[in-house]
Parts: structure tokens; sequence; C-alpha cells
């Protein structure tokens, strides 16, 4: 696969004459935000950790959500050439090296796994594109969390703080959203596992990254409020540190990350047998890269990697994983990654209905990127009149219209922001190029309109649940 150099001159937020060469294939750089004055933080020098993203279910704008060794930054990337903040809320404390996020309905939950005084901190986004609203900012819920996920309306933290107690997992119901309610721990019922540093939670499935302890599953009774353990992987080619881990959509493989060492590859396992979890494949993007955190949009791996970027792979073949595309936003390294090992991408998320991939770099901020051609996805030159697809009503409570369908075999998906299908339908025939979807097992919120023929896969107007 040819590389590629790109030399920028960016004039965003005051960079005007800053430059640099990044090193891309089949990703291309749209728009970059970075804030010049924004300190490092003493530990690893890093100014910038964990990015999310939201979408704006009355308008459809995209938001990213970056922290900095300050705090939160809400930047508004509708028009993804042109980045801006449009609000900034400061942590409990500055010099932090962790914050991640998640959202729920129109809510962002925002922590951070630096010592004391810290907090977690939940977020309104409901009045953007004016202002955020902070509802909580207190250490009485819980002090500390490493990470989190939601999974429907259940919040998983790893590595959990309350004021007396620390936890290697808990789990918080959100039935209400603004006053999270604590249901269970994991050392409650296995004692043994000190540590649930991140955590790939889906129907109560919890597919737990241990640190040291390896790949862990459990399963969460929400009726009992309990754990049992239903597989374990302990052993395996360049195992370390359990880091973060993604899962496909059809629930048959793993992906995840060992962090430390430095310079592991990533490992695809087959899970369909929690109780006989097997190898897939050991695959990597460079020499002397780590990867950080992995994520999954239909069948391509999308990986950040210190040192190394954004990197995409083709994992429709488990066993064989194929790099189709990647850009690296720390090229001060170069091919020869020296100095600092915490350096280059820490987050992405690419589960923007526009298909715009946002990359968090720890020294040079936010970039948001066109990833289609490494993504196997049509330009929009590419796509006839049609092949747009739209949807009536939109919003909708529960019945809508999907219409300009071709008339050949189809298959439609409903997927959800983590790029999960959660609603598929397909078929030879139509009337009048439209089909009547049915949605009212949807939960609240926005989703992407897939339709998948012979000849492509082609993305309309995003759904909204009301």
């Amino acid at each position: 696969m040819k590389k590629l150099l790109i030399l920028v001159f960016l004039t965003l937020n005051g960079l005007s004459g800053y430059s640099q060469v990044f090193d891309f294939s089949n990703v291309n750089l749209l728009g970059r935000w970075f804030e010049p004055t924004m300190p490092a933080e003493p530990q690893f020098a890093a100014k910038y950790n964990s990015c999310y993203g939201y979408v704006d279910p009355n308008n459809n704008k995209e938001y990213a959500i970056i922290g900095s060794s300050k705090g939160t930054h809400i930047i508004d990337v509708s028009n993804p050439g042109n980045p801006v903040e449009v609000d900034y809320v400061a942590g409990r404390r500055d010099n932090c090296v962790w914050r991640e996020y998640k959202t729920y309905q129109h809510y962002l939950y925002a922590v951070s796994d630096d010592a004391p005084p810290n907090s977690l901190q939940i977020i309104d986004l409901a009045y953007l594109p004016d202002s955020v609203h902070v509802i909580h900012d207190a250490d009485t819920i819980f002090q500390k969390s490493h990470t989190i996920y939601i999974d429907g309306n259940k919040l998983y933290c790893g590595i959990l703080t309350t004021l007396s107690t620390q936890y290697a997992m808990g789990v918080y119901s959100l039935n209400d959203p603004e006053n999270p309610q604590f249901l269970a721990d994991l050392n409650s019922f296995f004692p043994q596992f000190s540590q649930v540093h991140d955590m790939f939670v889906r129907n109560d499935t919890v597919y737990a990254s241990c640190g040291f302890d390896k790949l862990q599953i459990f399963k969460f009774d929400s009726i009992n409020n309990s754990f049992s353990q239903i597989g374990s992987l302990n052993t395996y080619p360049e195992a370390g540190y359990n880091h973060s881990s993604t899962l496909t959509n059809d629930g048959e493989y793993l992906i995840f990350a060992d962090e430390v060492p430095a310079e592991l590859g990533m490992k695809i396992v087959n899970v369909s047998d929690p109780g006989d979890i097997q190898l897939s494949s050991v695959f990597r993007s460079n020499q002397g890269a780590t990867p950080h955190n992995p994520y999954l949009l239909g069948n391509k791996a999308i990986i950040a990697y210190y040192r190394d970027g954004l990197q995409i792979f083709d994992v429709s073949n488990p066993a064989n994983p194929v790099r189709t595309g990647f850009f690296d936003t720390h090229p001060q390294n170069g091919v020869s990654y020296t100095g600092q090992p915490y350096q280059g991408a820490w987050g992405a998320y690419p589960f923007f209905p526009s298909g715009n991939i946002l990359v968090s770099d720890m020294q040079l901020g936010l970039f948001v990127l066109d990833a289609n051609v490494a993504l196997g996805n049509p330009t929009v030159t590419e796509k006839s009149n049609e092949w747009r697809i739209t949807l009536q009503p939109n919003p909708s409570e529960g019945n809508c219209v999907l219409m300009g369908l071709k008339a050949q075999k189809w298959e439609v998906k409903i997927l959800d922001i983590h790029g999960r299908i959660v609603l598929r339908q397909s078929g030879t025939e139509l009337q009048g190029n439209t089909l009547n979807l049915n949605i009212e097992t949807l939960d609240q919120g926005i989703y992407q309109v897939r339709v998948e023929y012979q000849d492509g896969s082609f993305s309309g107007e995003n759904l909204v649940k009301r």
C-alpha cells in the first residue's frame, strides 16, 4: 500500500504558520482543533486524552468532546474544515492524565482517574449550541473511575473509587440519568480481581480487560444485581496488560489490545463459546507502535495507536487482518519511535452519521478525518440520485417510510451510535421503491440507516427516534 505525505499549513485557533508533515494512506485530514497554550501534565507530558462524539437530535449537528489536562472541551465539528469550541467545562482538578467520556440521551458522563480532588461530572448537552450545563460535579456518587461504558440504561465503571472503597468494577442504573444509582460491584462476587481497566458490554455480557489478570468475561444479572463468570483467556501470544476491546456485530469475535509492555500486537479471538476462547490472529501496524484503543465499524477495525495515529484494518477474515488505511497524527517520531512512549493517538470516535472520524492526539489535539476510502465506503460523487435514501416522518416515534431503494436484492440495517446493528430487514421486492420500518422497539436517539446492495452500501439521512 503506497504511503503518501501531506504538508499541512494550519491556520486554526491561532496556529498560522505552524506546519506539520503527516503520513497517511486512504485517510484524509478534514480539520483540526488545538489550543496552543494548553499545559502538558507533568507525568507523561500529555496535553489531551480521550475523545467522544455527540449528535444533537434536534438539528443533527455533530460535536466532538475531547479531554485535556485542564478539563472538557465541546467542539462543533458540523463543518469539519472549521472545528469551533462552543463550550468548556473545567475539571475538578487540572494536570490530569486521564479523562473518559460516554453519553446517554442528552447527558455527558465525564470521569477522571487522577488523584483527588476528583469527581464524576454529569453535563447536560440539551442546550447546545448555546451552552452546556453541569448538573453534577461532586464525589457523592463516586470520586473517580478509570473508564466507563454504557450498555442500555446501565453505566459500568472500571477501577471505581468512592470516598470509602475502591472496586475493580461497579455498575450504576441510569433510570434517573441525573442521579445514577449504584447496583453492584464485581469484588463482592469475585474478590480475586483487583481491577477492570476497561470493558466492552453488550446485553449485560461484560468483556473485561483486567490488566495483568488478562481477559475475563462476566454476565451481569440485572434482576438480582449480581455477576457470574462465563469465560476467561489467561494465556495467549504477546500477552501483557490487557487494556481494552471491541466486539464484532455478530458477537463472534473480540478484538483487544495489550498496552504494557510497549509494541505488543493486537489480538482477535473467537468468543462464540466463552468457555472455549480461541485465538484467530495477532496483527500490528508498524513495529514499535503500541495499540491503545480499538473500535469496530462493520468489518473494519479502527485503532488508536501510541506513536502511530489512526490505523484501519479489514477484519472480515479474522485469521488475516489487512490494513486498508492510516493517518499518523504524531509524525515527529517518524519510523524510529524514540523518546516518550505516551505520544500519539489516545482514542477515536468513528460513529458519526456523517462518517467523519475523530481522533485525539495526546500532544497535537483533535483531528477530524475522512476515512471513506479505507472503510470501503463510496464517496459522495459515487452516489447517484437513485441511491439517496430518505425517511418520512423523521423524527419518528414508531413507524416511518424508507424511500429511494433500488429494485434489487437489498438489506436495510439500522445502527446505533456504537456501530451496532439494532434492526435489520432484507428482501427483493418493493412497492414504489419504499419500505415501511417499525422502530417502536428502538430507544430514543439517533441512528444510522444503511442500505446494502450487491454493488455497494449506501447511507441516507440519520434516523431520529423520539
